[in-house]
């Protein structure tokens, strides 16, 4: 593009001339715009974070990863990841400190793993650093301190493009597709870092969204909340990744909406894309995933089996109560 390059923030990539119409310069700005500003930065910065929920059950809780347990010991890895499977995670975040401006950290000490063929869901009450966490596995918010690895390997503040090319997709919240290029532009900015690849990922992405396929001619500015999602998802599946986080996928669409976008969530785990999802719809989130984390104040509150949160008394009482009303109140 020469000096009309700029960088997508959710593909965290140089986005090429070819092929785009005139608008497309100012879509690449706006979209750009993600890698800089969280959906929810005026919510997440808060000052004195400390963890502040703790439950009796060592089953189902888990506290920040620098916590200690009973007797003064620090919390064992079982501990901070209830339920986590055997074997080496795919992703592996360690006592993560991050934040957008110096001196306020956001996270503080927030862990969490994802195994091959795993979805992971992070819930928790506004400003918790949920969307915080899952920019900082991306490379778009700054780790201070603690570790990321993916398959073993550290990336902890590695360039969102380098992740890219390594298999790790993003979907920002909003602003998530170029609305004045076609689906199939849309799908092509997803894949310029292997163009050669584009034909058999566009069919990959058409065999999940057949819808796609159908209408890949039409503008993205044209369609529906969750058509948009659709394409947002497929952009990022279009340089075959191994993990997909998404920012609250559901987010602003009606109930109907919101359970289609968490149908492409399992067909595209079912796929083999191991999946990180940050919802507000807390309750539908856990019903899709293997494991859950609940974040508050930074730091890991409660984590376990998706289904075994869901049916806690304390997580219940404590978060779902009000994550719901949350929600509701969005929707009005």
């Amino acid at each position: 593009m020469g000096d009309k390059a700029s960088v997508a923030g959710m593909a965290g990539v140089a986005v090429p001339a070819a092929g785009l119409s005139d608008s497309a310069e100012s879509d690449v700005r706006t979209v750009h715009s993600v890698a800089h500003v969280s959906d929810s930065a005026e919510s997440d910065i808060q000052t004195g974070m400390n963890a502040s929920h703790v439950s009796d059950s060592p089953e189902s809780d888990i506290q920040g990863a620098d916590v200690q347990g009973a007797g003064g010991q620090p919390l064992t890895r079982a501990q901070i990841h209830v339920g986590e499977p055997a074997g080496e995670p795919l992703l592996d975040a360690v006592d993560l400190v991050a934040g957008y401006i110096p001196g306020v950290n956001i996270l503080n000490g927030a862990s969490l793993t994802l195994h091959e063929g795993e979805i992971v869901g992070i819930i928790g009450p506004n400003g918790a650093g949920k969307s915080t966490l899952l920019k900082s596995l991306f490379g778009l918010v700054h780790i201070h301190s603690g570790k990321l690895l993916l398959k073993g390997e550290d990336i902890t503040n590695l360039r969102a493009d380098k992740l890219v090319s390594r298999g790790v997709g993003f979907v920002p919240q909003t602003e998530n597709v170029f609305p004045s290029l076609t689906i199939a532009e849309n799908m092509h900015m997803g894949a310029f870092q292997a163009p050669k690849l584009f034909d058999e990922r566009f069919d990959y992405v058409c065999s999940i969204f057949p819808k796609l396929g159908q209408r890949k001619n039409q503008l993205a500015g044209q369609l529906s909340g969750g058509e948009r999602q659709m394409v947002a998802m497929a952009r990022a599946l279009m340089m075959k990744p191994s993990v997909l986080l998404l920012d609250e996928p559901s987010a602003g669409l009606s109930p109907m909406l919101q359970d289609e976008t968490f149908i492409r969530v399992r067909q595209v785990n079912k796929a083999g894309v191991s999946v990180v999802i940050v919802e507000q719809n807390a309750r539908r989130c856990l019903q899709i995933c293997d494991r859950g984390y609940v974040l508050d104040q930074g730091r890991n509150a409660y984590s376990g089996k998706g289904r075994d949160l869901m049916n806690d008394p304390k997580v219940v009482s404590l978060y779902l109560g009000n994550l719901e009303e949350e929600v509701q109140e969005e929707g009005r």
